[in-house]
């Protein structure tokens, strides 16, 4: 991150074009399990840090098992599946979503970690769910990756 400014650093973190291709693409492709399943293989690869074996990840619709560390664990929160890791899982990711928009509260940066929060809403045919979202980045080799990904549905009085 050093040696980038800000904006370059920002326009990568959240609501970049992939992210937002790659969750709609895996609802398109559910009723392909075999390519669904290599899609979002390489979709985790690219966007989260699976190989420092320190990945802190929490999805949104989580609650019996809240806290997804794994690879394995990941790819069943978004596709679910047969193999799922966890019962609960439903595959968030296979909601055909066909709307994602970003809305970022803050983007810090701070020496070699990028940080972001703020919301994010997901919308399809029959609902529009509006997600807070808390990321944060490192750089590995060229690639920005995830290495911390908290995100919740708002509370509500």
């Amino acid at each position: 991150f050093k040696q980038k400014t800000a904006y370059e650093i920002g326009v990568r973190l959240v609501g970049s074009e992939m992210c937002i291709r790659d969750r709609i693409r895996m609802g398109e492709l559910s009723s392909d399990r075999i390519s669904l399943e290599e899609y979002t293989r390489t979709f985790l690869d690219e966007m989260y840090d699976f190989e420092s074996n320190q990945l802190l990840f929490k999805p949104t619709k989580a609650s019996n098992i809240q806290f997804r560390n794994t690879k394995e664990m990941a790819l069943s929160y978004f596709i679910a599946g047969e193999t799922k890791e966890c019962d609960e899982d439903q595959g968030f990711a296979l909601s055909k979503w066909n709307k994602i928009t970003f809305e970022n509260s803050q983007i810090t940066i701070n020496g070699d970690l990028g940080f972001a929060m703020g919301n994010y809403y997901f919308e399809n045919e029959s609902e529009k769910v509006k997600v807070e979202f808390s990321f944060g980045y490192r750089e590995i080799n060229d690639s920005i990756k995830i290495f911390l990904h908290h995100s919740s549905i708002p509370y509500k009085l």
